[in-house]
This record gives structure tokens, C-alpha cells and sequence, in this order.
């Protein structure tokens, strides 16, 4: 029996308590995690980080001069900047710095190591709570394409510099063979395409060979199809609005980067992919990082991708038939028995990073 006073197991223990003075900090910490993510924002979209990047440390006042804001808002927002320890303060000359190792990570957009897309990706799809408590009550999914646009912006911002990074230097010569037909020209089918960022990677990579980017979800293939003429590639690199399961092609590699987990039916997928390639062709799977056991996956990482999943990945994947819901968790063996679920005979690791599993498929 419950009481005010205490649980089933017995009273609660008192404020004071060690425990539950650790656990309030650790609580007051994250309060102050996600009130600083918001100040992120904020500093990407005023251009404030990259104001003091480029022109040095500045008061509050010649920060506001140079990013056209408004004096009292940004020494405020410098305040919180510094108590998170963003930037630095010198309190002899009143000025703000924004650190070197710093601006890798709040401004360099071609770093691996930036972070101002999954910020930004993060607070658009904290938006959409009301639609996943509904959800959590209902069972009901919720599509990618009901979320604030700034996510699907976020999520090519993010995912883009790890691409960049690893993708055409790593990844694919993990693939038996791949590179070389890439090379001699091949036919690519990029699937859950997004804003295209990993087939225009790609398609830079590999002049004599044609893309096809395919994705569910119009604005993104809009998007997509306008940055293949900003990159001066249209001519053997197109998009196209399909789905997973009913894109069409003839391929001698076909991808899907970060994106299986989020699919209803990923072992329909699945099938429908081996069908497309030609023979001896290859299947590109990138998922996120998850060892095969929840207990294994209780650290910083999965602190990130089981609340994105929550948030994101899941309720997408329920919103589609079958709605199997992997999870952006769903770890190697599972995502292996998708793969031989739909005929693949010859499923490997490729290899990995601390942030991603790289999947090799064959038929």
C-alpha cells in the first residue's frame, strides 16, 4: 500500500539524505543541459559564436555591435555561456571568449566534431512533445514528416561532417569491392536520402558513377535536388520521392544511412533491396552505435539515442506499417536478423566508429 509518506517498499528516504542530495544534482545538472542546449541555439542562429570566433573576445556590448542584437539580451545570454563554461570571462577587461577547441565543435561545420546540428535537431523535435504524450497513451506513431522542419535541417547538419569524415575514406573501402566498381562507374541508390548530404559525399567522390537518392518525404527531395545543382552534379545525380519499399533500379550498391531503424517494415525493406541490387552487388547499412543488450548501452551514448529514439525514431517507425520499431538502439544482432530475414546470405561488420555501426550485406 501506498501512503503520502512512502511506498509499497517502505518510506521514502528524508531530502537530506546523500543519495538523494546526489541524485538532485545530477538532476539539477541535466535542468541546466537542456537550458544550455536552448542557449546553443540561440548563439548559432544569432551568429554569436562565430562572431567571437573570427573577431576575438568582446564585451557584451561590442558582441551586440557586431551581430546587430541587443546589448542587455546578449549579456545575459554570455552570463549563461560562461557559468557553462562555453566561453571564458575575463573579469578585468569584461570580455567574453569563445576557446579555440571550442569553436571545432560550435562553429566549424565541417569538423566531425560540431555539434550544432544535433542541437538544433534536438530543440525542433523537443516541439512535437504534445504529439508523443498523446502517443505514449495511444500506442500511435508519429511520421517524421509531422515534426518542425529545423529537425530535418538539424539532422543533415549533424550527420553531414561524420560523412564527410568517414564515409568515403573509411567506410566504403571496408566494403569488399565496392570501391572499385565506384570507381569504374557504378549505379548508387541512396535510400532515406534526406537532404542528400551522404550521395552528394559521394557522388564528389566518384565522377564516373550515377546517384539516385530516394526519401518518403517531398521538401527533403526538393532540397535535396537543389543542393546536386549547387554542387554542379545534376547531371548523373538525381532524387526522386519513394519510399523503402517501393523505390525502383537496377544498383550495383545500395545505402541507408541512419535510417533502417526508423522504418516500419525494415525487413520488407530489406527484401526490396536485395531485389534491386545486381548481382554481387552490396548493401550499405549505417546505423548508430548499440551493443546488443540494453545494460550495455547505459552510458553517455545511449543517454543521447534512446531519448532521440524516444522523441524521433520510434514513434516514425510506429506511424509506418508493421512498425516494428527497432530503435535507434536496435544493436548489431538484430539488425543482422533483418538482414537474414529477407535472404541475405553473407552479413558482416565492415567496421565501426564510437557513434556508428557499418554493415555490410550480400545476397
Amino acid at each position: 500500500m501506498t501512503t503520502e509518506s512512502g511506498t509499497a517498499r517502505g518510506a521514502r528516504p528524508a531530502p537530506t539524505d546523500p543519495e538523494v542530495q546526489a541524485f538532485t544534482q545530477k538532476a539539477f545538472g541535466d535542468l541546466g543541459g537542456m537550458l544550455v542546449a536552448t542557449m546553443v541555439v540561440i548563439g548559432d542562429q544569432l551568429g554569436l559564436y562565430r562572431a567571437l570566433d573570427t573577431a576575438g573576445a568582446a564585451t557584451p556590448a561590442e558582441l551586440a555591435q557586431r551581430t546587430g542584437t541587443a546589448e542587455r539580451y546578449v549579456r545575459e545570454w554570455c552570463s549563461a555561456q560562461a557559468a557553462a563554461e562555453y566561453l571564458t570571462y575575463d573579469a578585468a577587461t569584461g570580455r567574453y571568449a569563445l576557446p579555440p577547441a571550442h569553436a571545432v565543435v560550435l562553429v566549424d561545420e565541417d569538423s566531425p566534431a560540431c555539434m550544432l546540428g544535433g542541437f538544433e535537431g534536438m530543440f525542433a523535435a523537443s516541439r512535437i512533445v504534445p504529439k508523443i504524450l498523446e502517443a505514449f497513451r495511444s500506442g500511435a506513431g508519429v511520421g517524421w514528416d509531422q515534426h518542425d522542419p529545423a529537425l530535418f535541417r538539424g539532422t543533415e547538419r549533424f550527420f553531414r561532417p561524420a560523412y564527410q569524415a568517414h564515409l568515403v575514406r573509411e567506410w566504403i573501402p571496408a566494403l569488399d569491392g565496392a570501391q572499385a566498381k565506384l570507381e569504374a562507374g557504378a549505379h548508387v541508390a541512396d535510400v532515406g536520402c534526406g537532404h542528400g548530404a551522404s550521395t552528394l559525399i559521394m557522388a564528389k567522390a566518384f565522377p564516373r558513377s550515377t546517384f539516385v537518392g530516394f526519401d518518403y518525404h517531398p521538401p527533403s527531395i526538393e532540397r535535396a535536388n537543389a543542393a546536386a545543382r549547387e554542387a554542379g552534379v545534376a547531371d548523373r545525380v538525381r532524387f526522386d520521392v519513394a519510399s523503402a519499399k517501393t523505390f525502383a533500379g537496377d544498383y550495383d550498391l545500395v545505402a541507408c544511412f541512419d535510417c533502417l531503424h526508423d522504418m516500419g517494415d525494415p525487413v520488407g525493406v530489406a527484401r526490396h533491396v536485395r531485389e534491386t541490387l545486381r548481382k554481387d552487388g552490396t548493401w550499405l547499412v549505417v546505423e548508430p552505435f548499440a551493443e546488443d543488450r540494453v545494460e550495455q548501452n547505459l552510458n553517455p551514448i545511449g543517454r543521447v539515442f534512446y531519448s532521440v529514439s524516444t522523441l524521433v525514431c520510434t514513434p516514425a517507425s510506429l506511424a509506418q506499417e508493421v512498425g516494428l520499431a527497432l530503435g535507434a538502439q536496435a544493436g548489431e544482432a538484430r539488425l543482422r536478423a533483418v538482414m537474414t530475414e529477407a535472404g541475405f546470405t553473407r552479413v558482416r561488420r565492415a567496421t565501426a566508429t564510437p557513434f556508428n555501426l557499418v554493415l555490410e550485406a550480400r545476397p
